[in-house]
């Protein structure tokens, strides 16, 4: 029987964290995976932690009394994992997903029938049905600028853009990617003994492209699995603050640009970075939004 641990790491979204806990039992109910579910609860004020006591008392709770942020928030029971005895496979899901009947399941399927997948990620699905995007290839020159808007919008859905067809998503098949979306990522507990936790020098933002990145480079393989499906809400936490998460962003990929890019790319993304957020922080009208610019200025100072 495979050991599951399956972490989910929540910022005052009560609602949705129920939904997402009430999907996820029903599925795991439907496997012979001997699961245990963490929540770890970020200070939240909306009482997401008593919400957890009193509907799903059959999670592990960890409420905390600061904010540690996703990464470190996971490491928190990765760390602990680790220390007990590795499990076979390690689930970390935002609280704003949905699993649908079965994705559990095929996710372990493949990981069985694909003894070098360190990473997987299910097909993404707006609320209303419609395909996410939730794989891209790693980022290079032309996915930041695009963010930045120095590209037509005609190509922000090709391959220059990281992004995969819609097509490979609907012919069912898994197929091979360059990383997940960190809101619904399945990871070998063999390949994280191996690559190591996430890496808290991210706060927010890119974690989940290191740590894949990191897998690449020690020879594991990353996967989307279509027959995996999951409801992805999107962003419910961090839209709540958009001037501190812009500024996690885009500090955060500074942070990735230094670890796996070379000194050229990088000054031609700082270049752009630096040219776009300082007209940006000239024009701005609120303390918080100059604030982050500033941060993504620093950020990108050098190297």
């Amino acid at each position: 029987m495979h050991t599951l641990a399956v972490i989910i790491v929540s910022w005052n979204v009560r609602a949705l964290l129920d939904r997402c806990l009430t999907a996820l039992r029903a599925d795991l109910q439907t496997t012979a995976l001997d699961a245990q579910v963490w929540v770890v609860d970020n200070a939240s004020t909306d009482d997401s932690a008593a919400l957890v006591r009193e509907r799903h008392p059959w999670v592990a709770l960890e409420a905390l009394d600061e904010n540690l942020g996703f990464v470190r928030g996971n490491n928190r029971i990765l760390a602990a994992l680790e220390a007990e005895g590795q499990p076979d496979l390690v689930w970390l899901l935002n609280p704003d997903t949905e699993v649908r009947p079965g994705a559990t399941a095929a996710l372990v399927r493949h990981f069985d029938a694909h003894p070098r997948a360190g990473i997987a990620g299910p097909c993404l699905r707006n609320p209303d049905g419609s395909l996410q995007p939730g794989a891209f290839r790693f980022p290079g020159l032309v996915q930041p600028l695009a963010d930045l808007g120095r590209l037509p919008a005609r190509l922000y859905e090709t391959r220059l853009n990281g992004r995969y067809p819609a097509a490979r998503y609907e012919a069912g098949a898994p197929f091979r990617i360059g990383h997940p979306l960190g809101a619904a990522m399945m990871a070998r507990g063999a390949t994280v003994a191996e690559v190591g936790l996430l890496d808290e020098g991210f706060f927010m933002y890119c974690e989940e492209i290191d740590w894949a990145w990191r897998m690449r480079k020690a020879g594991w393989e990353a996967w989307l699995v279509p027959a995996a499906e999951v409801v992805h809400h999107g962003g419910a936490s961090t839209r709540q603050d958009r001037p501190a998460t812009t500024a996690h962003l885009w500090v955060s990929r500074a942070r990735l640009y230094r670890k796996h890019h070379s000194a050229w790319l990088r000054r031609i993304v700082r270049h752009y970075v630096r040219r776009t957020f300082s007209a940006r922080l000239a024009a701005a009208e609120t303390s918080a939004w100059r604030d982050a610019y500033r941060a993504i200025l620093e950020a990108w100072a050098d190297g």
